[in-house]
This record gives C-alpha cells, structure tokens and sequence, in this order.
C-alpha cells in the first residue's frame, strides 16, 4: 500500500501561522439509529510553503510524512480563491475621519 496518499478538499479556517494552515474538511455520515445524514467537519493543520493560500480559499491537501507534532498534510493546490469581502478591504483603509490634509 506504501505510495498511495489519501488526498482531502476542503476550506482553509485560518492562516495566521507561518507557512502552516488549518483547514476544515466536511464529511457526512449517516446516523445508525435515525438514519439522518449528519455533517462532521474535522481541522487538519497542512503544511503551504509558499504562504499561497488565504482564510475561505478551497483547496486540496494530501496526506504526507509527519512535519512537526500537529502537521501530517501538505498543501497540494488551491482549487479555488476565496471572495474578498467589501467590508473587509475598508476595515484595512486608514480612516480619516474629521481631519484636514
């Protein structure tokens, strides 16, 4: 079985660390008794060496040799670019509320 990788899509949650995202990944299950379909998301921390992708980005991860204590996946490709929100690029603006330049 050796050479064959396990690979996971899912959304990055945060990009604060150094070339180190977190990203959640969606599976769903069925229930045993009431054979609901029930969502169940889980967070791997993925190695990005090129600090490629931001928070909402959807990409794929593959499975690979431990990195450190938390890191056990790699960033393969962003699949797709999160949307940046208006709101967000104002926060970043400096304000200048009621003074003269």
């Amino acid at each position: 079985m050796s050479g064959i990788r396990r690979q996971k899509k899912g959304v990055v949650v945060s990009d604060k660390m150094q070339k180190t995202i977190v990203v959640r990944v969606e599976s769903r299950v069925k229930h045993p008794r009431y054979s609901k379909v029930i969502k169940r998301y889980k967070n791997f921390k993925t190695h990005d060496e090129k600090n490629t992708s931001n928070e909402g980005d959807k990409v794929l991860i593959m499975e690979t040799r431990p990195l450190s204590k938390d890191k056990r996946w790699r960033l393969v490709k962003v699949l797709q670019k999160a949307k940046r929100l208006r709101q967000e690029a104002e926060i970043k603006k400096p304000e200048t509320l009621g003074e003269k330049v």
